[in-house]
Formats: C-alpha cells, structure tokens, sequence
C-alpha cells in the first residue's frame, strides 16, 4: 500500500460478518487491520489522493456526490485468484451504480495519483499469506449468496508504517437530485 487518503465502502452485515469469519482463518493480519470493504479510491480506477488533501476540501467535493446517490446494492462473485499473487477475492460487477458513483468521485475535481490497475472493485479474502493448495481450494468454495449494501464512503489517510486514520466518513442519503 502506498502513502495517501484512500476512500472505502464497507459491507454491511450479514455478508460483512461471513466475509470476516473467512478473513479470520484466511489472513487474520488482513482481517485486524480493517472491516471486510470495497475500495473505492486508491488502488484501481483512481490512485490515493496526497497526503496533505484536507478533510474540508473532500467533503465540499464529495458530499455533493455522496447526498445524492442512493445506497448501492452489489453482489460478491464467486472467488479469483490476482494472476500471479496470492491474493483472493471477490470481484463485484465494475458496471452499474458502482461504477457511476465511482466515475463521480474519479471527476469531482480532487487530484489522485495514477491508479495501478483499471477499476476492479472487490472485497479481499486473503491478502498477505502465501497460499498453499488447501487454503486456495478453501477460498475458492466461498461464496456470498445474500446481496451487499454499501452504504457510506469512509476516506483514510495512510502514511507508512502508521495504521490509517480516518478523516471523513460521508453517507449515501439519495436526498438531493442532480442532471448527473
């Protein structure tokens, strides 16, 4: 992970609770780090913003977005395995409400470095520990059956080596209507 303000959506029970009992015996560093989520800025589709963004300066760009999109409903595909990692995960559509709210964020007008992938959003089973054959087997047969909502954006200022801090947390209300 690099250095910056990252911007994730996390899963709300039960799928929350199911994505954590696998990250707990898949990748417990992963599973105490942070709550099963979507990363929404950061790592595919747009880069982390700088460090020094103001908490103020997001949300005058976000809130906007944010009052007038409608929580978003998505389902957890079935396992991947990132070529040429150990990482698993489940992938979600890259189409849809998560794309357009996505696409909103990416455009509002706040600077994001380059991002490293193209979006592909998803919600991580294990991240850190070298795969053996068994627990690649295991990871492969979860499946999330019940559709997820992700209900509010939560952006995290990241400096390594230091835990993240969290500098804003907005949720998605639907109150306002936009042309967008």
């Amino acid at each position: 992970m690099k250095s910056g303000v990252f911007a994730t959506m996390e899963l709300d029970p039960p799928a929350r609770d199911q994505v954590l009992a696998v990250q707990r015996w898949a990748d417990p560093r992963m599973a105490g780090e942070s709550p099963p989520h979507v990363t929404m800025v950061g790592s595919s589709g747009a880069g982390p913003m700088p460090p020094g963004i103001p908490a103020e300066r997001i949300r005058e760009l976000i809130e906007p977005i944010t009052a007038s999109t409608a929580p978003v409903v998505v389902q957890l595909e079935r396992p991947h395995r990132f070529m040429q990692t150990d990482i698993v995960v489940l992938p979600i559509s890259p189409h849809g409400a998560l794309r357009t709210l996505h696409e909103r964020i990416r455009t509002c007008g706040l600077p994001f470095e380059q991002p490293r992938f193209p979006f592909s959003p998803h919600v991580t089973l294990s991240f850190y520990p070298t795969l053996t054959p068994e627990m690649e087997r295991k990871l492969m047969q979860v499946r999330v059956d019940d559709p997820v909502r992700l209900e509010s954006i939560k952006f995290w200022l990241t400096i390594e080596p230091q835990a993240p801090r969290l500098l804003l947390e907005l949720t998605l209300d639907g109150r306002l209507r936009t042309a967008n």
